[in-house]
């Protein structure tokens, strides 16, 4: 008689249970992890030792439908119906729930997975899940998540601290630079050097607080398709003074208006421009520029290169070249300059998936090239320009008229000196009255009595922020139509854009640019008489 062979899935007589389901937990028992399963309907029918290690309940406690005792009450509705619409699909699951310890009595995360067992037909014979303790890995990332923000209100502050004075100096000096009759020539030389050193700090301080934002992962980055025609004619009329001053001839490509690049538009500008003003400043004496351009070199990709006739880098000096503050030799010379624009440039071109690079002969000068993705050009319908014209036979506005409809600029301030430089500006628009508060609230009532045409706000204000006296002011019908110009040393990214999304007409930035602010200041007005 032939012997028959052993089964490995006999039953188990002291459990009930098959080997291969007694050796699945057993080493289900032995894992840092608890384990369970659970019947094609939910039912829980197995949980390893180190559930009751941690909280204290066994198999007979939690069995079936009665596990969620075990889970933050908070958490249960959301456990069930995970789980619930799992057993509806069939499908795996994970999930964070908060689980009591014994040891400590206190609750920390878990993150539980879930996963079917079917068999050839695709049905569900089992559930097989693990709950995992990831509590500290969420307070490490807590941790981090406040230290970032600690360290993004420094860097605010900071920058609103430097830029206070700032504000005052280049201010003033604008306004003594631009007086009529100008000042002597002695006196402008002067000036020059002010202007000159001020607006050199503040290129230190955005870009030491460039570097590290990015260095702290608190840049983001908006990827679109951009024109890389229109982003050459925009950095072509920005660097173009630079350029002439200098006596550098710079050349643009024609590009193919169809090639656009997958980048975000601000800091793509940024860090051309960087390239380009370095490419004038380092040049030789009636050198030239060259940029190109090349979108089939490597598939999918863009090229744009930056070539100047400069003194070219050494192998030692291309070696050191994206060091901060690492300006290669030229700290002696007459060049300003931080050595961070092209630490900052490397930094923002890799987190748009970009790279850069340079080839530099000493002697004959440098080639400095970003490579971005091609971007597909989006479709844009094409659209008609509206027009306004003044009829030809338009009677001109009597004085008295001209008098009455004189627009009035109300100014909220705390700080003296930023008071009387506006005051000095308006005061050069003779058609324009202004008026001032030096709190929130003083402000928010001169605004329902006097009704200016336009408000200049700071945000730092010594009672309420100019972000609540905004909302004040909008909530009140009388006021809520006024269009309000923010003008703050909080100059963060975020700053401007909180600022814009809470109802600002424009948000300018201290020191201020006369031009900028002149123009910002025109639009408002405009902006009021359009409506009537």
């Amino acid at each position: 008689m032939q012997k028959q062979a052993k089964s490995t899935n006999r039953p188990c007589p002291e459990t009930g249970v098959s080997d291969t389901e007694r050796r699945f937990r057993s080493l289900a028992d032995a894992l840092p992890h608890i384990v369970w399963t659970a019947d094609p309907d939910g039912s829980v029918d197995f949980v390893s030792r180190r559930l009751e290690a941690y909280t204290g309940l066994d198999f007979a406690q939690i069995q079936g439908w009665n596990w969620t005792s075990v889970i933050h009450p908070d958490d249960v509705q959301a456990a069930l119906a995970n789980w619930k619409s799992a057993l509806a699909s069939g499908a795996e699951y994970e999930m964070e729930v908060r689980l009591k310890s014994q040891s400590a009595g206190t609750y920390r995360w878990h993150v539980d997975r879930t996963s079917p067992v079917k068999d050839a037909e695709g049905r569900v014979v089992k559930w097989v899940g693990t709950v995992t303790d990831i509590d500290d890995q969420k307070q490490a990332l807590a941790a981090a998540d406040r230290a970032n923000r600690a360290k993004s209100d420094f860097l605010s502050s900071m920058s609103h601290e430097l830029r206070s004075p700032l504000n005052a100096i280049l201010g003033f000096a604008q306004l003594m630079a631009s007086e009529s009759p100008p000042p002597p020539p002695s006196q402008q030389a002067s000036i020059d050097q002010i202007l000159r050193a001020g607006w050199h700090l503040l290129a230190l301080i955005n870009e030491v607080l460039d570097l590290a934002k990015i260095e702290s992962g608190q840049v983001s980055i908006s990827p679109e398709p951009v024109s890389l025609s229109d982003i050459l004619r925009e950095c072509a009329s920005m660097i173009e003074p630079q350029a002439r001053q200098r006596r550098i001839v710079v050349n643009f490509p024609h590009v193919e208006p169809r090639c656009h690049v997958r980048a975000d538009r601000t800091r793509f500008k940024q860090i051309l421009i960087n390239l380009l003003s370095n490419a004038i400043k380092y040049n030789r004496p009636s050198g030239t520029v060259t940029v190109e351009y090349d979108a089939t070199r490597v598939a999918d990709r863009v090229r744009i290169s930056v070539a100047d006739t400069g003194l070219g880098l050494s192998p030692d000096q291309l070696g050191q070249l994206f060091q901060p503050f690492n300006r290669l030799g030229q700290d002696a010379g007459t060049e300003e300059g931080t050595g961070i624009g092209l630490v900052v440039a490397k930094r923002l071109t890799e987190l748009m998936g970009g790279t850069i690079g340079v080839e530099s002969t000493a002697g004959t000068g440098s080639v400095f090239s970003i490579e971005l993705d091609a971007a597909r050009a989006p479709d844009i319908a094409p659209t008609t320009a509206a027009s306004s014209t003044v009829p030809a036979n338009a009677a001109p506005e009597s004085g008295a008229a001209a008098e009455a409809r004189m627009p009035t600029v109300l100014y909220i301030e705390d700080n003296p000196a930023n008071l009387k430089l506006v005051e000095q500006l308006i005061a050069r628009r003779p058609d324009i009255r202004m008026l001032s508060a030096m709190t929130g609230q003083l402000g928010v009532e001169l605004a329902s009595s006097a009704l200016p045409q336009v408000i200049v706000m700071d945000i730092n204000l010594p009672d309420i922020s100019g972000v609540e006296a905004l909302s004040i002011l909008r909530k009140n019908p009388a006021t809520a139509q006024i269009p309000v110009l923010a003008l703050s040393a909080n100059a963060m990214p975020r700053d401007v854009e909180k600022g814009l999304k809470a109802g600002f007409f424009r948000y300018l930035t201290k020191p201020i640019k006369i031009d900028q602010f002149m123009e910002a200041l025109a639009e408002a007005i405009a902006s009021v008489e359009s409506r009537g």
